[in-house]
């Protein structure tokens, strides 16, 4: 392998989010990851390309989607001389694929590639009950029709009825927003607080669609320019009015719909590349990635579970020789804006930077203006697996705009675990 060098972002497309069950209820994931990838090749002129690899991901997929990767890169006017790979680490998927093809690229074993994801929460995999799967798989088995009238002995109506994907947690029982207010309760993050950050990210989205931001990162499909989810008249008058989502007996309740990202359905995807790669292309270079950490928490035993990019982002810094004011902007993923401000509110604390991250200090506090300045997921929506590769690219053009500077990226995901990256230019 040849030394490390530097992993070029030339951009990324997305199609617009879209609330779940509207536009794209009857597209699936390989439908929106070979539209997404379609307007990739056509943004770059890669019609007939050969990449070294294709990295895509999905949380909620069909078992028919296990070469997701493979067959959108089939399918999008690449060459298919063009590997692909499907991953998927809950909602740091998408940041993940991009790490993947950066650490690929960086080390010479590939010259340009491209990551990305999609998830639908339309059309989930439903699957029939434990019992009814045992008796089919015994009837295909048999080699006689007696032995498969024998395989539904003692079958039971009730069997019929249909497993669907769990929403909580498998080791608590409880769902990633029943987590995220035990966090807000622990920080004492209020209601209000929460409610300010997802109207700013709201008005924010939608001036930076004003303004012309979005108009090369997002593919218009299925009659659709724009996210679907955004709101740009919301007010703290209008998100008040809504009720409590998980704690709905407590009288403590913060979390609603309005202050938490809605079950989403979309695509998007991110081109790297060599440097050398972009220039025999005449391709620009945007900015660069230049790290990447993943961590995890003990969540079962008391940690926050959407807290872990906390320790992901002090381990990056130190690395790098960083602080946490060493940046021009912070794209950290609003899963919850209860989330974000409980991160915010632990890099600001003395005793958690000491005691859980091992820091001689506080991280500190961020420049809020700084914070998702052209809003983020609680606006623009969270297809769980697509959110990665849009923040990426935003990142990128972000820096391009500016002309220089460096991102943090931070990401949240279930099970406890957390992604980020530093993007500079």
């Amino acid at each position: 392998m040849s030394p490390t060098r530097r992993v070029a972002i030339l951009g990324g497309v997305r199609i617009p989010f879209c609330r779940n069950n509207t536009a794209y209820h009857d597209v699936g994931n390989l439908g929106m990851s070979i539209k997404t990838l379609g307007a990739l090749v056509e943004k770059f002129k890669l019609h007939g390309e050969t990449l070294g690899e294709v990295a895509m991901g999905a949380v909620l997929k069909h078992s028919s989607d296990w070469n997701l990767g493979r067959e959108a890169a089939l399918s999008s006017g690449l060459s298919p001389a063009t590997p692909g790979i499907t991953l998927q680490r809950a909602c740091g998927t998408g940041l993940d694929t991009v790490i993947l093809i950066a650490n690929k690229i960086a080390v010479g074993q590939i010259e340009a590639g491209i990551g990305g994801g999609s998830d639908t929460t339309s059309d989930v995999p439903i699957v029939v009950s434990k019992r009814l799967r045992r008796r089919l798989l015994d009837a295909n088995m048999a080699r006689s029709f007696g032995a498969r009238l024998k395989a539904f002995k003692g079958f039971r109506f009730k069997e019929l009825k249909p497993d669907f994907p769990g929403v909580g947690e498998p080791r608590t029982g409880k769902s990633m927003g029943e987590h995220c207010e035990l966090m807000v309760k622990e920080w004492q993050i209020p209601r209000e607080a929460q409610d300010q950050l997802a109207m700013e990210s709201h008005k924010k989205a939608a001036a930076a669609y004003e303004r012309g931001f979005y108009s090369d990162l997002v593919a218009p499909f299925r009659g659709l320019e724009r996210d679907n989810i955004l709101r740009p008249d919301t007010s703290m008058e209008k998100l008040a009015t809504l009720k409590p989502a998980f704690d709905k007996t407590s009288g403590q309740g913060t979390l609603t719909a309005g202050n938490s990202t809605p079950l989403t359905d979309g695509a998007s995807a991110a081109l790297l590349s060599s440097e050398e790669w972009a220039k025999a292309r005449n391709l620009e270079i945007q900015a660069y990635l230049v790290d990447a950490q993943v961590a995890a928490v003990d969540f079962v035993h008391g940690e926050g579970l959407l807290m872990a990019p906390c320790w992901a982002v002090a381990q990056m810094l130190t690395r790098n020789r960083l602080s946490l004011q060493d940046f021009d902007y912070y794209e950290i993923h609003e899963a919850f804006a209860g989330q974000v401000l409980c991160t915010l509110k632990a890099w600001e604390s003395e005793e958690f930077c000491r005691t859980k991250l091992g820091l001689d200090k506080a991280l500190g506090s961020i420049d809020r203006s700084k914070l998702n300045v052209v809003g983020s997921s609680l606006a623009l929506g969270h297809p769980f697996a697509a959110t990665g590769a849009r923040i990426v690219a935003t990142a990128a053009k972000l820096l391009k705009e500016k002309g220089s500077g460096r991102v943090l990226i931070s990401v949240c995901t279930a099970g406890g675990m957390g992604v980020t990256a530093i993007v500079e230019r």
